[in-house]
C-alpha cells in the first residue's frame, strides 16, 4: 500500500508538478511558491510508485546547501528509501562523478585535482610570464574570465570563434591554447573542464553516452533559469532518451547573466522539448499581498518572460514605503533609525536585511551602525577554504594525493622558509618545462645534475624526502587523513612556524588549522575530502547572535528576510549604467528582474530609498530616481520625504507635485525634481 501523505500538504498546482512524471515538464515557480517542496515531493512520488530506483534519478542544484537541503527532504519523506540518491547534487559535483568514472577518455588520470581560482590565476600568469605578456596591461583575472566564457560556451581552443572587434581575445586565445594543455600535464581540471569534458566524452564516446541515457529514467532541474549554454547541452544530452526532464524555476530571478547564465534556456524550453506541459506555481507562502502585488507590477514591464501572477492567502499588509534624502549619508540615517526606532522592537535583527545593487554602498550604513551600535554583518566575507592557512594545508594534502600539481608544489616548497629563493624555482620552471617534466621530477633531477646552490639543495632535499615519506604513509601505512595533516604540519615546521610568532593573527590561525582537522573528520578518506573542498560553493556565515544583514541584492536570491530595505534606487546605480552600455535593453531587463529578487525577498515589509546626491569615487554626484520608482503601483506606495527631522525644514518641498508621473512620457515630473535639486 502505498503511502500518499506528502501529497497532502500540496495545493492543486503543486500536486500536478509532482504527479505528472512523464515527459518534459515546465514548472514556473513564483518567488516562495514551494519549488523545492515540489521537487523534493516529486522524488518521493516516482521512487514511491517504483517508477525508478533512488540511483536512476538525476536531480541537479546550483549550490551545495540546495542539494543538502534536497536529500534532507526526501529522506523525510521516504526515510531509509532515500539512501541510493547518488546523483543528487550540484552540476559541477556530478559531472566531476562522471569524469572521474572516465578520465581517460579526457587524457586525465582519474585522481586529477579541481583547481581553485587562486590556483588557476597562478597558472596564467606563469604562462603570461613565459609568454612575454604584459599582466598590468592584460590581467589574468580577465584572461581567466574570458576563458570562463568560452567554456560556458562549450568552446575547447579549437573551437574558439574570434570577431573582429574583441581586440584581447586575439591574444588570450594562445595563452587559453597554453593553459588547456598545461591542465592536461598536470593532471587538473578547472571548474568549466568539469562539464565541458563531461559533454565532450559524451558526444564522442557513444557507449559512454548510452549508460547515463538509459540510467537515468527521470531528471529533476533546480533553478533552471540559471543554467548556461554547457550546462543545457548536458542536460539535453542526458535526456534524450527518456525525455523525463522536469525543470523548475523562474524567469523573472534570473539575474546572472554575468556568470553566463541565458535565459532563453528557460524561455525557449518548450521548443527543445515537444509536447511540454508547462506548470504555474503562483501561489506564494511568504509575503503580504502588497508586496507580491508591487513585485509583479514592476516586473510586469518586461517583455522576455512566460508570465505569471503571484497571489497569497495571507494579509495584505503594510504599504512599500518610499523614501527620499538628500544623501547617502542621510539615507543611512534614516535607515538606522527606523530600524532603532520601530523596527527592533516587533522583529529580530537577524530578520532585518539591507539589500544593496553595488557593495560599495554598505560603507555608510557600517559607519552609522558602528556609530550607534547597531550590531550587523556582511553576508559574503572571506570563505574558510579561502583563508591562506588553510589553502596551506591544503596545497600539501593535494601534493601527497598527487606530485604532479605544480601549482600546490610551488605554493608551499619554501613554506615555512627552506632557502629557496626565485631563482631556484625559476630554475625549476624553466628545467620542467624544456624537458616536459612535473616541478617534484625536475627539482630532483636538478639536485642530482648538482645545479642547484648547497643552502637551496638542502632545503629542497628535506623537502623532497619528507614529500616521499607523506606519500608512503599515505599510500601504504594507509594512515588516516586527518592524522596524515597533524604529521604534515609538525614534520614540515608549518605548525612550529606559527606557534613562535606569538600574535593574535597566528593563533586565529592555528585555531583554523584545528577547525580544519575538525571538519576533516566528516569526510571518509583524502579524496573525498579534497573533492568537497574544489567544490565548495556556499558561504560559511555566522549567524549567532542578532545583527542586520548587509548584502548584494545577487547574494539575496533564494534568502528570505521579515523585513528588507532596498535603498540607492537612482539611475546609473540601479539600473546599473555599466550594465545598460554594454547589453543596452536586455541588461535593463535583468536589472527589473534583480529588483523584483529585492523585494520578494520580504516577508512583511519593504522599504525602498533614493537620495538627492550621493558620494562616490571620491565626488559627489547629483542623482535621478531610478525609473524602476516610476514602475511602482501608486495604490500600494506610502511616500515619505527625508527622514522626520528634516520635516520642518526652509527647503519646502512638494513631494506629490514634483513626483507626479505624466502618462505617456519620461516623467517631466522627475526633471523638476532634477532642476530643483541643482
Amino acid at each position: 500500500m502505498i503511502n500518499f501523505d506528502y501529497l497532502k500538504d500540496l495545493n492543486s498546482a503543486q500536486k500536478e508538478a509532482v504527479v505528472n512524471t512523464e515527459g518534459p515538464v515546465l514548472v514556473v515557480a513564483g518567488a516562495g511558491s514551494g519549488k523545492t517542496k515540489v521537487l523534493t515531493s516529486r522524488i518521493a512520488h516516482i521512487i514511491k510508485n517504483k517508477k525508478a530506483f533512488p540511483n536512476q534519478i538525476l536531480s541537479v542544484t546550483f549550490t551545495n546547501k540546495a542539494a543538502k537541503e534536497m536529500h534532507f527532504r526526501v529522506s523525510k519523506i521516504l526515510k531509509s528509501e532515500a539512501t541510493g540518491l547518488s546523483w543528487l547534487g550540484t552540476f559541477h559535483s556530478i559531472c566531476a562523478k562522471i569524469l572521474r568514472r572516465h578520465a581517460k577518455a579526457a587524457g586525465l588520470n582519474s585522481n586529477f585535482t579541481i583547481l581553485d581560482t587562486d590556483d588557476q590565476i597562478r597558472l596564467i600568469k606563469n604562462i603570461c610570464k613565459s609568454e612575454n605578456i604584459d599582466s598590468k596591461k592584460l590581467s589574468p583575472k580577465l584572461i581567466l574570465s574570458i576563458i570562463d566564457k568560452w567554456k560556458n560556451k562549450g568552446w575547447f581552443p579549437n573551437d574558439v570563434i574570434l570577431k573582429k572587434k574583441d581586440i584581447f581575445d586575439k591574444i588570450i586565445l594562445p595563452v587559453y591554447k597554453i593553459y588547456q594543455q598545461k591542465l592536461i600535464d598536470l593532471n587538473c581540471c578547472d571548474f568549466g573542464d568539469l562539464i565541458l569534458h563531461c559533454v565532450n566524452i559524451l558526444e564522442k564516446n557513444e557507449d559512454i553516452c548510452e549508460i547515463y541515457k538509459k540510467n537515468f529514467k527521470y531528471i529533476l532541474v533546480d533553478e533552471y533559469q540559471d543554467t548556461n549554454f554547457i550546462q543545457s547541452k548536458w542536460l539535453n544530452i542526458v535526456a534524450k532518451s527518456n525525455k523525463n526532464i522536469c525543470c523548475v524555476g523562474d524567469d523573472d530571478q534570473s539575474i546572472y547573466s554575468w556568470r553566463g547564465a541565458e535565459i532563453k534556456n528557460f524561455l525557449e524550453f518548450d521548443q527543445i522539448y515537444e509536447n511540454t506541459k508547462v506548470i504555474r506555481l503562483e501561489e506564494n507562502y511568504r509575503s503580504t499581498q502588497n508586496i507580491l502585488s508591487v513585485a509583479s507590477e514592476l516586473i510586469s514591464n518586461n517583455k522576455k518572460r512566460v508570465g505569471k501572477t503571484l497571489r497569497t492567502n495571507l494579509d495584505e499588509g503594510d504599504l512599500i514605503k518610499l523614501n527620499c534624502y538628500r544623501n547617502g549619508k542621510e539615507e543611512a540615517i534614516g535607515l538606522s533609525d527606523e530600524i532603532e526606532k520601530s523596527l527592533r522592537k516587533h522583529f529580530s535583527l537577524n530578520n532585518i536585511t539591507i539589500l544593496v545593487r553595488a557593495i560599495f554602498q554598505t560603507r555608510e550604513f557600517e559607519e552609522r551602525f558602528l556609530k550607534i551600535g547597531l550590531p550587523y554583518r556582511i553576508i559574503g566575507g572571506t570563505k574558510f577554504y579561502e583563508r591562506a592557512e588553510i589553502k596551506d594545508c591544503i596545497a600539501y594534502l593535494r601534493l601527497v594525493y598527487q606530485e604532479k600539481d605544480d601549482l600546490a608544489f610551488e605554493r608551499i616548497v619554501n613554506n615555512p622558509k627552506r632557502s629557496i629563493g626565485e631563482s631556484t624555482i625559476k630554475l625549476m620552471h624553466d628545467y620542467a618545462k624544456r624537458n616536459s617534466l612535473s616541478l617534484v621530477f625536475a627539482s630532483k633531477k636538478l639536485i642530482e645534475l648538482n645545479k642547484i646552490k648547497p643552502k637551496a639543495k638542502i632545503g629542497l632535499s628535506n623537502f623532497l624526502n619528507f614529500l616521499n615519506k607523506w606519500k608512503n604513509d599515505y599510500k601504504i601505512k594507509n594512515i588516516y587523513h586527518v592524522k596524515l595533516l597533524q604529521i604534515i604540519l609538525d614534520e614540515s615546521g608549518y605548525s612550529l612556524m606559527l606557534k613562535n610568532k606569538k600574535d593574535l593573527e597566528n593563533e586565529n590561525r592555528l585555531e583554523n588549522i584545528k577547525e580544519l582537522l575538525s571538519a576533516m573528520k566528516e569526510f571518509d578518506n583524502l579524496e573525498s575530502f579534497l573533492e568537497h573542498v574544489s567544490l565548495a560553493t556556499s558561504i560559511d556565515q555566522d549567524w549567532d547572535g542578532q545583527k542586520i544583514n548587509l548584502m548584494t541584492m545577487h547574494a539575496s536570491k533564494g534568502l528570505e528576510f521579515d523585513v528588507i530595505f532596498l535603498p540607492g534606487w537612482e539611475e546609473g546605480l540601479f539600473p546599473h549604467q555599466k550594465s545598460l552600455e554594454e547589453k543596452g535593453e536586455k541588461a535593463l531587463e535583468e536589472e527589473r528582474r534583480l529588483a523584483y529578487v529585492g523585494i520578494t525577498r520580504a516577508k512583511k515589509k519593504v522599504y525602498i530609498s533614493f537620495s538627492m546626491n550621493r558620494f562616490y569615487q571620491g565626488d559627489w554626484i547629483d542623482s535621478m530616481a531610478s525609473r524602476f520608482v516610476e514602475e511602482l503601483p501608486e495604490k500600494y506606495i506610502e511616500k515619505n520625504i527625508f527622514s522626520d527631522e528634516y520635516e520642518n525644514s526652509e527647503e519646502d518641498f512638494d513631494f506629490n507635485q514634483d513626483f507626479e508621473i505624466e502618462e505617456g512620457t519620461r516623467s517631466p515630473g522627475w526633471l523638476r525634481y532634477q532642476k530643483r535639486i541643482k
